[in-house]
């Protein structure tokens, strides 16, 4: 449950996955996490290295640790199935953002040539 814990905190997975292509200084992740509030992203770091899931390298710059890399792909599965969760929502909206013909806000109809109507 510990590990449910900390990536159920705001951020924590985030940093996780934006650091999953390679060590990233502060300000270059803190970007990465749409600017995110220092003292969060420090927060959220303090936790990542006290888990052993992220080290600061000897240049600053914070990586994932092996246990980091395992983590990220124990989550790859979630990772899929939220691109198919988002795909179906967008097809979903989709399917709902056109009104029904004759209905408020629905857009008027095409005028038959024949008829007028």
């Amino acid at each position: 449950m510990a590990a449910l814990d900390l990536f159920g905190r705001r951020w924590s997975l985030r940093v996780v996955w934006e650091l999953r292509e390679g060590a990233l200084g502060f300000r270059a992740l803190r970007e990465r996490c749409s600017n995110m509030s220092s003292s969060v992203l420090r927060q959220r770091l303090v936790e990542l290295i006290e888990a052993r899931l992220v080290h600061q390298t000897p240049d600053g710059h914070y990586a994932l640790t092996a246990l980091g890399r395992q983590a990220h792909t124990a989550l790859s599965p979630l990772v899929d199935w939220s691109v198919a969760w988002a795909s179906d929502l967008a097809e979903h909206s989709a399917d709902h953002d056109t009104p029904a013909p004759d209905t408020p806000g629905a857009p008027p109809r095409p005028l038959d040539d024949a008829t007028g109507t």
